[in-house]
């Protein structure tokens, strides 16, 4: 099992960007997808959640400004992101638990990261 990202680059700020991560290999199921954060010198943040009956929950800084969603006939998931400001630079990680087969355990997955940088 994969996690592919893609989707970031530079935006000035009050811009918008959307991330896609797209799960590929054997998979029976996807539970929850997250989407992660890394800004430089700071600890990785758990931005936004949504689970598999698209239950949505994000951190207070970009409530409002993000939307999390998912299309699960295509296992992907996306961070549409608006009204970006220069702390939401960061490299950005999806992460996913993924179940490759019904007897199989749930495991967690991570995408390698896409940067995003908000600057003028």
């Amino acid at each position: 099992v994969q996690l592919q990202a893609y989707g970031g680059g530079l935006v000035q700020p009050g811009g918008s960007l959307r991330l896609s991560c797209a799960a590929s290999g054997s998979i029976f199921a996807i539970d929850t997808m997250n989407w992660y954060r890394q800004a430089p010198g700071k600890q990785r943040e758990l931005v936004a959640t949504i689970t598999s009956g698209g239950v949505t929950n994000y951190i207070e800084s970009v409530k409002g400004r993000f939307t999390i969603s998912r299309d699960n006939a295509k296992n992907t998931t996306y961070l549409q992101m608006n009204s970006l400001k220069p702390e939401d630079t960061a490299v950005y990680y999806c992460n996913a638990n993924i179940k490759a087969a019904y007897w199989q355990t749930w495991k967690q997955h991570w995408g390698q990261g896409t940067l995003v940088t908000v600057s003028s």
